[in-house]
């Protein structure tokens, strides 16, 4: 706003680029939303001011001539410190009214774009293009089955070979269930055997433990 306000006596100022490195000078699309994709750049070094005559480049160099321009003045004081930081505060609160009016207005824009397209797909279904091809389009994301034998016979293929593979995977888990119980059984049987030889060899005073 600032750099706008000081060229514009030079001529119109269309746009002011701020660039935090200089580049090839491209011109960047505007942003379209002012909640959404903006980026502000701090600390920049480059600012390209684009006039929309040709004129408006020569009166700005002849500026140069007389002496510096002040950004800050009583007029149009620049913010510092804490009044810049409190009004960056009071500018990132966002309106409710005006994020639901620039949301409604997008999706206007995308429903107007979304009907167009579903027209012309429309229009173009079955139509042969100038070398005889017809386009076959797909509504929805997931269209019907056709209601044919060969497709019902795959549907109930599927369904069988569900069954099966729940099955074998009931006989596994009953399977390792048994391996388990087996290998606690053993356990067991090993861990009586075990005192039964400690309290013999006690017995016949031949235990040594250490």
């Amino acid at each position: 706003d600032s750099l706008s306000r000081l060229f514009s006596r030079c001529g119109h100022v269309q746009s002011v680029d701020i660039c935090d490195k200089p580049g090839p000078g491209e011109k960047k699309e505007n942003p379209t939303s002012k909640f959404f994709n903006r980026k502000t750049i701090t600390g920049f070094q480059v600012a390209y001011v684009v006039f929309r005559k040709p004129a408006g480049v020569q009166a700005a160099k002849a500026l140069s001539q007389e002496g510096p321009l002040l950004i800050s003045t009583e007029t149009h004081p620049v913010k510092t410190g804490i009044s810049k930081w409190i009004a960056s505060y009071e500018a990132s609160v966002v309106d409710p009214k005006e994020l639901k009016a620039e949301v409604d207005a997008y999706m206007q824009d995308y429903d107007k774009k979304m009907a167009e397209e579903e027209a012309k797909a429309a229009k173009e279904e079955g139509v042969p293009d100038e070398e005889g091809w017809v386009k076959v389009t797909r509504k929805g994301r997931k269209p019907g089955l056709p209601r044919t034998e060969a497709a019902n016979l795959r549907v109930l293929e599927k369904e069988k070979q569900k069954r099966a593979r729940k099955e074998l995977l009931n006989f596994y888990a009953w399977q390792h269930r048994e391996t388990k119980r087996e290998h606690i059984a053993q356990l067991r049987k090993k861990f009586e055997e075990d005192k039964q030889r400690i309290a013999l060899m006690r017995a016949q005073r031949k235990f040594r433990p250490y």
